[in-house]
């Protein structure tokens, strides 16, 4: 085994050869194949609050996963050290596994042909040249735009500066060895608002993979001003039936859900309410719901999934009808169907938006309730049953009349996404899941 295993990472070179000197110790250990996962970051976070430095956290760390395979018995070991012996530990613990674990004629690597061989480069690593002094700065003169916007911002849980690089590496025994760096850079600044013996507490946030992507500091400070000065004098709703609009940043759990209900392991586990629903309507006829890997910048982009699968663009909804699951191999052969390259998840998802924006939205609705916060874990997807607390405003003749707190909203997902009304054209680029406000035509909402 070469010593390059002892050096740090950060280096395609590098990576590529402690994949090598792993997936040859497998070999030399009796494996019939194996399957090398390698995650590196480093990078920093600090955080100022009332114009001190409450922290200052450095990271820098890796984990490598070793997947060893005796014909269709499998074994796994995880490590983050990377002294040759180390790792012989390592992989010889894999083997162990191996050996005394039950066949699973689902188990192993991806068709050679499957894998992504000829890799688009990605365009996802920009490296964020700021020193910690700097980022301690411009964290203090976030926070302090901030409280200096309204005289009701009384108190600050913290302006942070976080920035982080990650190299990925997956191999295997099919000769594929794939090496995808990314960053991530990000700005956020949290806030209490106070009226008499009220307080309200709210946020905003930017991030990129490019620094030069990322809001203005007074763009974040301005905005978590305003979102915590306007839930001011919320008060509860009477239960009701109305029709509901998700701000974007919300919109995007709701369809977070759609995504597990059609994640492979949910439906060979049978969780999820989309089982056998292929060629079924799921939404309405003008909703359309895609992947895309490839987009340079954008924070879901990847040229090769958990297998080393290649990515490709996948349509998921099209004219409201389900086209197909989300699959990784091991999935795909449980259900006899084929991977979809999204072993780990899906890759920029995008749902088609009509031409309004929230405004426009908010007149379209008339009278209902706008959500702009979600609290607690109450979706079922076996069932589709779907109850959240929620915090927003209440809206007549298509304008806010006043924030609404301690309610709570329910329905069925089937339902929720067959009454989807529009989607707005106020687009969150914040994640891996990119949509707009979402109008649905009714929930229930619980309140006093």
């Amino acid at each position: 085994m070469s010593e390059i295993a002892q050096v740090e990472l950060f280096n395609q070179t590098r990576m590529e050869h402690l994949v090598t000197d792993i997936l040859a110790e497998a070999a030399r250990q009796g494996a019939s194949s194996a399957e090398v996962d390698v995650a590196a970051n480093k990078g920093f976070n600090v955080m100022v609050r009332k114009g001190e430095v409450e922290t200052v956290e450095y990271n820098q760390d890796k984990i490598i996963e070793v997947t060893v395979y005796f014909g269709k018995r499998c074994g796994a070991a995880s490590l983050s050290d990377l002294r040759p012996d180390a790792i012989r530990s390592a992989v010889q613990a894999a083997c162990n596994i191996a050996r005394f674990t039950d066949e699973d004629p689902y188990s192993g690597l991806a068709d050679k042909s499957q894998l992504a061989f000829n890799y688009p480069k990605t365009d996802l690593y920009y490296p964020w040249s700021l020193s910690v002094p700097e980022a301690i700065e411009i964290a203090k003169e976030c926070e302090a735009i901030a409280l200096a916007k309204d005289k009701r911002i009384t108190n600050s849980e913290g302006a942070s500066i976080s920035t982080i690089d990650v190299w990925h590496a997956y191999g295997n025994s099919h000769g594929f060895i794939g090496i995808c760096p990314v960053t991530r850079h990000e700005i956020s600044c949290v806030l209490i608002a106070t009226q008499g013996k009220e307080m309200q507490r709210d946020y905003s946030y930017t991030t990129a993979c490019d620094a030069k992507l990322l809001d203005s500091i007074s763009q974040v400070a301005n905005k978590a001003a305003d979102r915590t000065v306007r839930r001011l004098g919320a008060r509860q709703l009477p239960t009701c039936e109305v029709p509901v609009i998700f701000i974007a940043e919300e919109a995007r759990g709701l369809l977070g859900h759609f995504v597990s209900a059609i994640t492979g392991g949910n439906l060979f586990r049978k969780s999820s309410f989309l089982i056998d629903h292929l060629g079924k309507r799921i939404f309405p006829s003008s909703i359309k719901i895609d992947e895309r890997p490839y987009l340079a910048k954008a924070l879901g982009s990847a040229p090769f999934d958990d297998d080393g699968v290649a990515t490709r663009p996948n349509v998921f909804v099209e004219d409201g009808i389900l086209q197909s699951y989300s699959l990784g191999v091991y999935s795909a052969r449980k259900l006899n169907l084929q991977t979809t390259g999204n072993a780990g998840g899906i890759h920029n998802l995008f749902i088609s938006t009509g031409n309004k924006d929230l405004p426009a939205l908010l007149k379209t609705m008339g009278k209902g309730l706008l959500v702009t916060e979600l609290m607690g874990n109450g979706t079922n997807l076996t069932t589709g049953d779907y109850s959240r607390g929620a915090a927003g405003f209440w809206v007549e003749n298509g304008e806010i009349q006043y924030p609404v707190e301690e309610i709570t909203i329910a329905g069925r997902l089937q339902d929720m996404y067959a009454n989807l009304v529009e989607v707005g054209n106020d687009i969150d680029k914040r994640g891996n899941i990119q949509t707009g406000s979402i109008l649905l035509e009714s929930m229930m909402v619980a309140g006093n």
